[in-house]
């Protein structure tokens, strides 16, 4: 059972988005624009569609919070759809008796067919809505307080966009986490990416990224990419070997999985460590006897071994596929006479790709915290802080 625990819920047209998270221990400093920060970070990005033009999300805390800190009881928050006075009667909660054209052509590659048969639905907009990816901004939220809380024990946590189908940054994707760490310092890899339409480091990746995402819009398609999340400052001993659901790098592929039109993930030389020898891909033990520390030269293993962070920064990649709805849509079938046309079209982005990344930060800041409370506790952030200092004088 997990120490953190959240829930979102909301449809993409509703009234609003709520979310719960539950295991936060008491008197974390939280600061409310931080988390609104985190919001406006997710709307950016070059390819985004008009929805992010409607919306300026800001967070409403409703409980779990007093006078700037947390209490130790579940947070409760709330974000409003804007949109949803163009939609009031679409997705209004009793019937109206107004009669609202049904989804019934389903998006190749979209949860609508499958759906739609699953929960025996004969309007895919009963399905097509909670599966919309609006729902990653309270996870967005949510993530915030359990980075705030991380931040107090000085673990932070970044992001970038390396590959856009198949223009690649050539910082970290081939040569490795240690590029990055040389060329940027941790606390401002946000702020660089941020600076990028496609919150890319490199400049001429950056150019060439834009320009296919250009020409996908012209051509009425989309397209997806990579995006790398990278935790610093991790403990060596969080997550667990013994049991195959408490393994860390388990958990946080599990919750990168979970993100929309994420198909792929890996944790540190991933699938290319597959095409190396052992001696190319394991990250040899040193120690500094000055320091009193032991240190690596490498980080393939992306900070984890046998379930367990190793004390070098976590690093994870997921590959995001193309967004499901094109305005030049695919071929599919009307599921009520089975005869053959044109998918849905459903409003929506070109690309996502520099906003899936925030959602990636998010995720991974819930995953560490609630790896951090399993492994330190405390029903106070006075509690784990001492328990989380005593362990690193270790």
């Amino acid at each position: 059972m997990p120490y953190l625990r959240f829930y979102t819920a909301g449809e993409s047209h509703g009234q609003k988005l709520v979310g719960i998270l539950e295991g936060l221990p008491a008197d974390i400093p939280i600061a409310v624009e931080a988390i609104n920060h985190q919001l406006r970070r997710r709307q950016q990005g070059y390819g985004r569609g008009r929805r992010m033009k409607i919306e300026s999300d800001r967070v409403n805390v409703l409980s779990g919070m007093r006078f700037g800190k947390t209490l130790g009881s579940p947070i409760s928050v709330e974000i409003e759809n804007k949109d949803w006075k163009n939609w009031r009667e679409k997705m209004a909660v009793q019937d109206s008796g107004e009669k609202i054209k049904r989804v019934t052509i389903p998006r190749p590659g979209h949860v609508d067919f499958a759906g739609a048969v699953k929960y025996g639905q004969e309007d895919i907009r009963n399905v097509l809505e909670r599966a919309s990816a609006r729902e990653t901004a309270m996870r967005v939220a949510l993530g915030s307080f359990a980075r705030q809380f991380l931040e107090q024990l000085g673990i932070l946590i970044a992001s970038h966009v390396i590959q856009l189908q198949d223009i690649a940054a050539p910082i970290t994707f081939v040569s490795g986490y240690p590029d990055i760490l040389q060329s940027f310092p941790p606390e401002q890899i946000n702020a660089l990416a941020d600076a990028s339409p496609v919150r890319c480091l490199d400049e001429a990746a950056a150019r060439g990224m834009m320009e296919r995402i250009d020409t996908a819009k012209t051509e009425r398609d989309t397209v997806g990419g990579i995006f790398e999340v990278i935790a610093f400052n991790v403990p060596v001993g969080l997550g667990s070997h013994v049991h195959w659901d408490r393994r860390l790098d388990t958990r946080i592929a599990a919750a990168m999985m979970s993100i929309q039109a994420i198909k792929g993930v890996e944790i540190g030389s991933g699938f290319g460590g597959a095409t190396r020898r052992g001696s190319e891909v394991h990250d040899e033990i040193f120690y500094d006897a000055e320091a009193e520390q032991y240190f690596r030269k490498s980080n393939h293993a992306g900070g984890i071994e046998g379930g367990i962070s190793n004390g070098m920064p976590i690093v994870v990649r997921a590959a995001m596929k193309p967004i499901s709805t094109l305005m030049q849509p695919l071929n599919s079938v009307d599921m009520p006479t089975k005869q053959a046309a044109k998918a849905h079209i459903e409003r929506s982005d070109v690309c996502a790709l520099p906003a899936a990344g925030i959602v990636g930060e998010a995720m991974l800041a819930l995953v560490i915290a609630d790896a951090v409370l399993e492994k330190f506790g405390g029903d106070s952030l006075k509690e784990v802080m001492e328990r989380y200092l005593a362990w690193g004088k270790k």
